[in-house]
């Protein structure tokens, strides 16, 4: 039976959530469901990325980021929230910080809130459901810009 010995390059990978120095990227979830904080968190942590805090609204979003800079990486913002949603949150992190990479989530036929975000620095999207190679090829992008 063969091992990993046999195939030793299969265990060098770098995980996609880890930085160059070693330490992990951490990543501010921002999503008003509770099934897609918990799957993409599981996503991320299985890549090496650090879940740095969650948020259920707009409002919470950028108060958490505030609250984080800098030590913040990377934001994944649902479009559609309850109370301020993704794309007012997006303008106001933006505002506060203008290196901000922030990626919307979006359910289909949110095209038009898409573009809307992208005028206003969001980096990449991501369309529900999730994808984990998805998820983490948009992200490495976005981090390797």
């Amino acid at each position: 039976m063969k091992t990993t010995g046999d195939y030793p390059e299969i265990n060098n990978r770098t995980p996609d959530g880890q930085k160059p120095d070693g330490s992990a990227y951490r990543v501010l979830l921002v999503d008003d469901s509770i099934f897609v904080k918990k799957q993409l968190n599981q996503i991320l942590t299985s890549e090496g990325y650090t879940i740095a805090d969650t948020a259920g609204d707009g409002g919470e979003a950028v108060d958490k980021y505030k609250a984080l800079f800098p030590k913040v990486d990377l934001v994944t913002m649902d479009i559609t929230m309850p109370g301020m949603d993704g794309v007012s949150a997006l303008e106001k992190i933006v505002e506060f910080d203008s290196n901000a990479k922030v990626v919307m989530i979006s359910a289909l036929g949110r095209q038009d809130l898409v573009k809307k975000s992208f005028m206003l620095g969001a980096k990449n999207y991501i369309i529900k459901p999730l994808e984990r190679k998805k998820v983490l090829e948009r992200l490495k992008n976005v981090l390797n810009e």
